[in-house]
């Protein structure tokens, strides 16, 4: 039989794996293929070196051990600054391999070696989203406390469908939900909610509830059963409305996009208008879309005017801070005040992962009217919520969901809670919101940028252009705003092949590509983002 090949390494040195020659000498233990010929070549096998092989325990540590110096080594190299936040390659050079890294799958195992090797070139190779520079997404930071909960959330490797599985974490999504709901300000006994998979998802949920609420015979007759449905959502909301809307039938076109002041907050006015638009169209209007943190500027719709617009018309009121990104603000004392009229909405997406800083995925889809996601989506499978278990069956929480399968999602959330306390996240928003407002400061202060919005901005969002020298003379037209809209996707290119920076950039309807920097990461400081800026300058100069 062929000999095994020696472990890879992009890094260029021999993977550590000591226990390996400790407990297994290269001149007595053959491989597992090579037993049936006797001869003497290594191959220690995931097959039958590790659990649950007979002995195996030794082996097994030796491995797991190895995996988590891989883990620590990355985490500390998170935190340095002189670290890339990306090794850039195109995907065509890491389909051929690189350094030795290979994407093939084999026919036969790699050795135990090799998988390190391949472990640790994957974090090489991937996006540090725990570096201190790292703007790029509404999510970013490397908790510890959350990574030592998702990683006994892998280790217990359960399902959230019901109690007998997850006695513990199903108990602790209760703790948590009731928690959410007192920091919206719903009574004890009219919350419900379900966790899912992102904010996208939730807000699928709360789409599926509205028109379950007011139509219950689409769940048995479907859609040809209702009257022509319209809903409502802002120019500025997530992308995830729409998608919602097709999923479930009811049609992107039905979709009315409301119109947003310069601030990017939807208009109560032109809400009404719409509204009164989609009934002169024969149209039910059933459902309102309010958003709190948009992706792009960061901005709050007024929750209270939306709130009386919803009851004088009798529509389900949504607010959606969870796809888009101000959850986080309900627990700062400082800022809450941005949320007034969320105790309103009839539903709330909230996304933990994103400004809190939990890993992802963690989302939760918050329902004011308790008993109703179970009614909208139950189906009562009898291999999963029988009646007559010898446990309270309301902990069966799977027939709220349109899944089956649901994973732990809860735990890393529940014990970075009982780490920081609601007071120790307010905290850590403060610290993002206070970025923002260092960034516009100097922003306002250069003359080779320009602000996307001139307000103070609300959330951690800061939008800008940066004027190169050749355009800084260029009066104000279509062909500077032709030569503008290149810069920004030219600079982001270097900053991705340098790996010193990543911030994304994006166009509207009525602006050319500007960048878009966001803060999640509370080890972001001062000077990161003066370094953001220099970086900005300095790859920018000559375009």
């Amino acid at each position: 039989p062929e000999a095994a090949a020696p472990a890879r390494s992009a890094a260029g040195s021999p993977p550590q794996f000591p226990g390996l020659r400790q407990e297994k000498s290269l001149d007595s233990v053959p491989c597992w293929l090579c037993k049936m010929c006797g001869c003497s070549y290594l191959r220690v096998s995931p097959q039958i070196d590790l659990l649950p092989t007979s002995g195996g325990e030794g082996m097994t540590r030796e491995f797991l051990q190895e995996i988590v110096n891989i883990l620590m080594n990355y985490i500390c190299k998170s935190y340095q600054r002189n670290s890339k936040v990306l090794d850039f390659h195109h995907p065509h050079q890491l389909k051929e391999g690189l350094e030795g890294f290979s994407l093939d799958l084999p026919e036969k195992p790699d050795t135990l070696e090799q998988i390190l090797v391949d472990c640790r070139d994957t974090l090489k190779y991937g996006v540090n989203t725990g570096h201190p520079r790292f703007f790029n997404q509404l999510f970013a930071g490397l908790d510890v406390m959350g990574v030592a909960g998702e990683w006994l959330t892998s280790i217990a490797n359960t399902n959230m469908f019901t109690y007998e599985m997850s006695p513990v974490f199903t108990l602790m999504e209760e703790v948590l939900l009731k928690k959410m709901h007192s920091i919206v300000r719903w009574s004890d006994d009219e919350g419900d909610g379900i966790f899912s998979p992102g904010g996208t998802m939730s807000n699928l949920y709360s789409m599926l509830v509205a028109r379950y609420y007011f139509y219950p015979e689409v769940k048995t007759r479907g859609m040809g059963a209702l009257p022509h449905l319209a809903l409502f959502t802002s120019e500025h909301s997530h992308y995830s409305v729409k998608k919602s809307a097709a999923v479930l039938g009811l049609g992107i076109d039905n979709v009315f996009i409301v119109k947003c002041d310069e601030r990017g907050k939807m208009i109560p006015e032109e809400l009404e208008a719409s509204i009164l638009a989609a009934e002169e169209k024969n149209m039910v209007p059933f459902y309102v879309n309010a958003t709190a943190g948009t992706t792009l500027y960061g901005a709050f719709d007024p929750l209270h005017a939306i709130a009386d617009i919803c009851q004088r018309h009798t529509l389900w009121m949504h607010v959606d801070v969870g796809a888009s990104w101000g959850g986080g603000l309900l627990l700062s004392d400082r800022h809450r005040m941005k949320l007034q009229g969320i105790e309103r909405a009839w539903s709330v997406t909230w996304n933990p992962h994103k400004m809190m800083g939990v890993p992802l995925q963690c989302s939760a889809i918050l329902i004011k009217k308790k008993g109703l996601l179970q009614k909208c989506n139950e189906l009562g499978a009898p291999y999963l919520f029988q009646k007559d278990k010898c446990y309270d069956v309301s902990y069966d929480t799977g027939d709220k969901s349109i899944q089956c399968g649901r994973h732990v999602d809860v735990f890393k959330l529940w014990l970075m809670w009982k780490a920081k306390g609601t007071e120790g996240f307010g905290a850590q928003v403060n610290k993002c919101l206070g970025n923002a407002k260092y960034l516009y400061d100097l922003l306002q202060r250069r003359k080779d940028f320009e602000l996307v919005v001139k307000n103070k901005p609300e959330h951690s969002n800061v939008c800008f252009w940066y004027i190169p020298p050749s355009l800084r003379g260029m009066p104000p037209g279509t062909d500077r705003d032709k030569r503008l809209h290149q810069v920004a996707p030219q600079i982001k290119g270097r900053l991705m092949e340098k790996g010193s920076v990543l911030i994304g950039y994006q166009p509207t309807r009525t602006k050319v590509n500007f960048f878009r920097c966001v803060f999640a990461n509370p080890a972001t400081q001062p000077e990161d983002i003066d370094f953001l800026l220099e970086e900005i300058a300095l790859l920018g100069h000559d375009l």
